[in-house]
């Protein structure tokens, strides 16, 4: 019998080299990304009403939901802020940023940034067609938001998640979830 002592040696050299140099990050960073002119449905979050003294609404809130016309679709749990303004029985819409949360089973990625885009409703016409007086716009309603312009948001830290990666950890240091004693009443 013959003892070959080459890939022996080869591999009680290499592996320690292999875990003393610093591994490099394929983890790519996540980003939420749509190309411009993009169409994502949404609805109104709170009712909006119009008085007759009023013309523009800021900082309303919207999320997205499910419209025949749109051709993507944001996260599920998603808000976007934007101004309304009434013009010519129409209710214009535009929005200015977002915050987007996309979980992947006890994970979740979180993308905040600059969201430029317009309101048109299911008819395609620009803003959404005002029903009654005073003009309103309720929950319930879709419409379609256009994006001005491509959307890249790159994923924002989650200390949350981080906190539970911590958690999860039986046998780090700091363990704030200790793998509990067999006695039933702790001293």
């Amino acid at each position: 019998m013959s003892f070959k002592p080459t890939p022996f040696w080869l591999t009680a050299i290499a592996v320690p080299f292999y875990f003393a140099t610093p591994l490099p990050s394929f983890a790519a960073e996540a980003t939420l990304s749509l190309p411009n002119e993009a169409t994502v449905g949404v609805e109104v979050v709170e009712e909006l009403t119009f008085e007759s003294n009023q013309a523009r609404l800021n900082d309303i809130l919207l999320h997205p939901t499910q419209a025949e016309r749109a051709s993507h679709s944001l996260p599920e749990y998603c808000v976007i802020v934007g101004n309304a303004q009434l013009v010519d029985e129409r209710i214009r819409v535009t929005t200015k940023d977002a915050t987007c949360i996309e979980t992947h089973d006890a994970d979740s990625d979180i993308f905040t940034g600059e969201f430029s885009a317009s309101a048109y409703a299911e008819d395609g016409q620009y803003g959404i067609a005002c029903e009654g007086t005073p003009c309103t716009l309720s929950p319930g309603k879709t419409f379609v938001l256009t994006l001005n312009e491509s959307l890249e948001i790159k994923e924002q830290d989650n200390p949350s998640e981080e906190l539970n990666e911590q958690r999860r950890q039986v046998d780090g240091e700091g363990v704030a979830n200790p793998v509990p004693r067999e006695e039933a009443v702790p001293d």
